[in-house]
């Protein structure tokens, strides 16, 4: 468990209870808002000047960046991405201890900040790299047996979306089993898998008719 650094609930008295509160709820529009950071959208703007939500397939995220501006770009996108998610549940983490309640909603928040980027009039990526990021702060063997998942679904069907889909929806019962969590930890993870699945029904319908992009490794671009 991690020592909590500013976030005492035992300690916290009328004033001291509402200053601890005050924080949990800055830490939590703070991951919002780290979120909200769309790497993607700059990446892509730094080197081609161009907006990548009129590429490919509109996306801001890194297999669309990957696509339309190349391997690299791709590469450090999803890095990025991931970043985000880790930092802002280990802020709340290093804050409170691992008081899972926050916790959890830092989970919730920094998704929702990827998905809906106040920087972009709320019309941000699918989550999925920001819910990796996240889950690795909270069960690395976790997310290391859904990584598996991922590349054995993309290898054998060659779809990224399927590879995300399937794994995103596996995490919150392997997290489960493999480190039997607190209860809201386990909410908030199924609910993050929710909106990174329901983030991804346009892909969901191109899977049905057969339309799915098809993933090959290197992008369009050098």
């Amino acid at each position: 468990m991690t020592p909590a650094v500013f976030f005492d609930p035992q300690t916290a008295g009328a004033t001291a209870g509402s200053s601890n509160y005050a924080l949990i709820a800055g830490l939590l529009v703070l991951a919002y808002l780290i979120g909200g950071i769309p790497f993607g959208y700059l990446l892509v703007r730094l080197k081609t000047g161009q907006d990548v939500r009129a590429m490919g397939s509109g996306n801001i995220g890194a297999t669309n960046v990957l696509r339309t501006t190349g391997r690299g770009w791709g590469v450090l996108t999803l890095v990025l991405d991931i970043a985000k998610g880790y930092l802002a549940v280990w802020l709340m983490r290093r804050a409170t201890g691992d008081a899972a309640w926050f916790v959890g909603a830092a989970v919730v928040a920094v998704l929702l900040g990827h998905a809906f980027p106040v920087y972009l009039k709320f019309k941000g990526g699918k989550a999925m790299a920001s819910f990796v990021g996240a889950a690795l702060c909270l069960a690395p063997a976790a997310v290391g047996v859904c990584a598996l998942v991922f590349v054995l679904v993309v290898a054998a069907w060659r779809y990224i979306s399927l590879g995300s889909i399937v794994s995103a929806a596996l995490f919150p019962l392997v997290f489960w089993l493999l480190n039997r969590p607190d209860w809201p930890l386990v909410a908030a993870t199924a609910l993050a898998s929710a909106l990174v699945i329901w983030r991804h029904s346009s892909n969901i319908q191109r899977l049905r008719a057969g339309t799915e992009n098809v993933f090959h490794l290197g992008g369009n671009k050098p």
